[in-house]
């Protein structure tokens, strides 16, 4: 077992992040929205396909009322190709929010806004708020877990979290775990030789990585990208045009059109034609 030392593992990690961090267009900058826009749309996406959407997303709107004064239609397209396309209307709303009453103090108030759970607010009142509190995602939780040699996760995790976070340092320190669980401490065929904390880690044999989610080919959510990448690209169609034009069968189109229309991604004209909100 290693020997647990908050002070000189954080030296060394932060110590190894000052020429190891990655260069990520959103941590130029450290006002909220950035912050918020790159945030949702890291969930369950790796970085690398993030930074050209975030970019054109970002010249587009700039700010939180660029966003919610545009037609949802606009906003899909933009979004359209890097998945989870319900992300981008519940950053509109997100967006509408914060234009009408301002942004939320604190991490707490954060998570008042759609889209935003605990760790996308704590993520944002961290690196623009400057908030001493860890960031819960699936890196703290293997590296974690990995250092102290035993499953951490829910308040466990955020307990032992908070008493290795540097005071003064909680951003930095943050950003190095995330670093560190993409490059280093990764899920499968982690580089202990290249750890630059592996004297004060306990192993990796720790950790468990949670089931998959499922594949993606055959899903629901296929065919509802199929859907918003067919629309974005070829305007409004009626029924039988989209099952043509997708390739989806008649059955699973209309499910995927009955969700994407609960999600307020797909209204349907008078003429019977389906189409994005507000094109």
């Amino acid at each position: 077992m290693a020997v647990l030392n908050h002070e000189a593992r954080a030296l060394a990690l932060l110590h190894w992040y000052t020429t190891n961090r990655r260069d990520l267009p959103w941590r130029a900058d450290r006002h909220p929205w950035p912050i918020l826009v790159s945030e949702i749309m890291l969930q369950q996406t790796q970085a690398g396909r993030v930074v050209p959407f975030y970019r054109r997303f970002m010249a587009r709107f700039p700010t939180p009322v660029a966003l919610a004064e545009a037609p949802p239609a606009e906003v899909l397209a933009l979004w359209s190709g890097l998945g989870y396309n319900r992300r981008a209307i519940r950053l509109q709303e997100a967006a509408r929010r914060i234009a009408a009453d301002g942004w939320p103090p604190d991490a707490a108030g954060l998570q008042s806004l759609a889209g935003v759970g605990p760790y996308t607010a704590a993520a944002v009142a961290c690196f623009s708020y400057a908030e001493q509190i860890p960031t819960p995602d699936t890196n703290l939780q293997r590296v974690l877990s990995r250092w102290h040699g035993r499953p951490l996760n829910g308040r466990g995790l955020i307990e032992v979290a908070q008493k290795e976070l540097p005071p003064g340092r909680a951003a930095d320190w943050n950003q190095a775990i995330m670093d560190l669980g993409a490059g280093v401490c990764r899920p499968a065929e982690p580089l202990c030789t290249d750890c630059p904390v592996v004297q004060w880690c306990a192993g990796p044999e720790t950790y468990v990585a949670p089931p998959s989610s499922g594949q993606f080919r055959g899903s629901s959510r296929e065919a509802r990208g199929a859907v918003i990448r067919n629309l974005v690209q070829q305007g409004p169609a009626t029924m039988p045009q989209l099952s043509m034009q997708t390739g989806l069968e008649p059955q699973r189109l209309r499910h995927a059109l009955e969700a994407l229309a609960q999600e307020g991604m797909v209204e349907q004209s008078e003429s019977g034609h389906f189409r994005l909100p507000g094109s």
